[in-house]
């Protein structure tokens, strides 16, 4: 019936439909070079600057498709941007499929940057700020960004098994046409589980249009009513910060491989694992801002990000340190993924009307995401300026500096925060 509440079995498959899409919209053009990233540089003939470039590629058109597609999610359902967008980005998997060269490579991620971002990104996010209401912001991107971890990592982890089955048993042994075959049923199996999600997304999600009335007059209201809010900047930095620290994991297994001494299937066995720690962190990240303030939340993890960066650009994996040093990248995987899981419930905590919301992902993804354009290009010349350990600290302390910025910017956040409830509690006791 319309209007009427979803039930309980509703809810559940609602989220079990954006926690999939949510991570197989990514997985073709970002768990391949994640966990697989010395198999993807020798398959590909790629230097990791060059990679990186070919990052690039794609942050410039998902910084070009971010805008727009907020615009598009506050006017068209979600469930139809969505599976659409599944369905173009699993066309390029066959692309993918044909190991092109570097140029091809660089316009194939061009193309994924305008599919997974412009009909999917905001509509999820504004699905997601719709599913949690206004008393459980926390807890809907926390089971978001968890669930996509819980679906990150067991995909990730049948994608290794699948890789493995495909090499030879001893590393000696392995040849470009077995790096090449097991590179193609990684890709096959990451195409068709993105297939599978555009049809749980048709299924699942409702067919409605958001509450917002049509007109591209109301439309560049929109986008100035955003623009002229200070903490939505605030957060998209936030952001910033903190997708810096997600890139940064990209690298993690290039590290276990060059410096503490893993073979290929070991290393992306290695990232793959710690992929699991992201449902934990997430939701455990949403429980923390639901009752203590996700900018507060943000805050801490950034201490603790932190902390960890600056042990691992001052440690070498020798025997003494090796403890330190791997506590030091599991933390930092956790608080990676617990950020991931609430920079978006700031969107509550900063007061944007829902009615904003589309518009208000939009701005903070096109500035929050930059890091798609520039980190990637910037830390592979890091790592190839000097190969292995000492490039791996230079790369960590780079990390460590942003999250110093992030650090800033949160605490900055957070005041804000404190002033804005402090106004709107003067404000409800005078009228």
């Amino acid at each position: 019936m319309p209007g009427a509440e979803p039930s309980a079995r509703d809810r559940f498959l609602r989220m079990l439909a954006l926690i999939v899409a949510g991570e197989m919209i990514f997985s073709l053009p970002f768990h391949l070079p994640r966990y697989f990233r010395p198999s993807v540089l020798e398959t590909f003939g790629l230097s990791n600057a060059e990679l990186g470039d070919i990052f690039a590629v794609y942050g410039v058109t998902a910084m070009l498709a971010y805008f727009p597609g907020g615009t598009l999610a506050d006017r068209y359902p979600a469930r139809r941007l969505m599976c659409a967008s599944l369905l173009a980005t699993a066309l390029g998997g066959l692309w993918l499929a044909a190991l092109p060269g570097p140029g091809t490579l660089a316009l194939l991620y061009g193309w994924w940057g305008v599919t997974s971002i412009l009909l999917f990104w905001a509509a999820m996010i504004r699905a997601t700020r719709e599913w949690g209401g206004s008393a459980a912001q926390g807890r809907a991107f926390g089971l978001l960004d968890g669930g996509r971890g819980l679906a990150a990592a067991a995909f990730a982890t049948l994608a290794v098994w699948c890789f493995a089955w495909f090499l030879p048993e001893y590393d000696y042994e392995i040849g470009y046409a077995d790096r090449a075959r097991a590179m193609r049923a990684v890709i096959g199996f990451y195409g068709v589980m993105t297939l599978l999600a555009a049809l749980l997304v048709w299924r699942f999600l409702p067919e409605h249009a958001p509450r917002t009335a049509h007109g591209d007059g109301l439309v560049r209201g929109q986008v100035g009513a955003v623009l002229r809010r200070p903490l939505v900047w605030l957060q998209a930095l936030v952001v910033v910060c903190a997708y810096c620290g997600y890139k940064g994991l990209d690298n993690y297994a290039l590290y276990a491989y060059d410096v503490l001494g893993m073979g290929e299937a070991r290393a992306a066995a290695f990232t793959a694992a710690a992929a699991w720690l992201r449902p934990l962190a997430a939701v455990a990240a949403g429980f923390a801002a639901d009752r203590y303030g996700a900018a507060r939340t943000v805050l801490a993890l950034f201490a603790t990000l932190l902390a960890c960066y600056v042990l691992l650009a001052a440690l070498d994996a020798v025997p003494a340190f090796i403890v330190l040093v791997y506590a030091s990248l599991i933390v930092s995987f956790a608080a990676v993924f617990a950020l991931r899981g609430v920079y978006f419930a700031l969107l509550e905590q900063t007061r944007v009307p829902a009615h904003l919301t589309g518009t208000a992902v939009g701005l903070v993804s096109v500035v929050g995401f930059t890091p798609d354009i520039f980190f990637a290009p910037l830390a592979g010349r890091l790592l190839d300026a000097a190969p292995g350990m000492d490039g791996h600290q230079d790369y960590f302390l780079l990390l460590a500096v942003i999250a110093v910025v992030g650090l800033v910017v949160a605490a900055l956040l957070s005041r804000g925060v404190r002033a804005a409830a402090a106004r709107g509690t003067r404000g409800a006791a005078t009228s």
